[in-house]
């Protein structure tokens, strides 16, 4: 198993590793231990370099495959063998907005969920910007200014965000942990990683965040549109 050192250190930049498989296939390299994340939960993968035998490559992404992370490089690039010590640098910049814009993700949700009990029917991500789906039967532009000022208040309290792993039984007796409308945690996971933004949200996600609201930046609502009859579609971006 790789040992996931984003779950328990957002803010790790770059670390050594020990290559445990090649897979020849894909191009790739399985680690002892990484700070890339593969994606999921609607925040994208990271990018970086690998550094071995005295050479940089550039990280294609790392992906799960087969329930392992693949480190994928480049088809001309050479493997590594098992056993070979390699370094991992990440994009920091690209991650650091990826941690900013998932932490606004969760400011927004918790807001939403804390004021109007609106549940997540979807979303997605990319640097300093995002949409997320709720049920909503009707969205107008009042509702729209009064969700931009209670995010960005939230922004402004500088709410502390920290993360857990929980037994699943344990994890499953807090109330509303999963915030989407469908569970979207497997069966087979005895774990779960549960992020809070003190007094404001409680999630289970595997995601990396930044360490209070504060980190986040000024957030702002640039559209907002149905998708349904009870579904509605809201779009934030960040700040540089």
């Amino acid at each position: 198993m790789t040992k996931l050192l984003y779950h328990d250190d957002s803010y790790i930049r770059e670390f050594d590793a020990t290559v445990t498989v090649v897979d020849a296939e894909n191009h790739g390299v399985v680690l002892d231990r990484t700070a890339f994340y593969p994606g999921g939960g609607g925040q994208p993968h990271d990018l970086g370099t690998l550094t071995f035998g005295g050479q940089t490559y550039p990280l294609k992404r790392a992906k799960r495959i087969a329930g392992r992370i693949v480190h994928l490089l480049p088809r001309d690039a050479p493997l590594p063998t098992v056993g070979a010590e390699v370094h991992g640098e990440l994009d920091w910049e690209r991650r650091y907005q990826l941690m900013r814009t998932h932490t606004a993700m969760h400011i927004l949700c918790g807001v939403i969920f804390r004021d109007y009990g609106a549940s997540v029917t979807g979303g997605n991500m990319e640097p300093l910007k995002g949409r997320m789906d709720f049920e909503f039967e009707t969205m107008r532009k009042e509702l729209v200014e009064e969700i931009n000022a209670a995010i960005n208040a939230e922004v402004a309290n500088a709410r502390p965000v920290t993360w857990r792993v929980l037994p699943r039984e344990e994890a499953f007796q807090i109330p509303d942990l999963i915030r989407t409308k469908i569970n979207l945690l497997p069966e087979g996971i005895t774990e779960v990683r549960v992020v809070e933004i003190e007094g404001l949200d409680l999630q289970a996600d595997g995601g990396t965040h930044v360490r209070d609201t504060s980190e986040v930046g000024a957030i702002r609502v640039t559209d907002y549109k149905s998708k349904g009859k009870i579904n509605k579609r809201i779009y934030v971006e960040l700040s540089e």
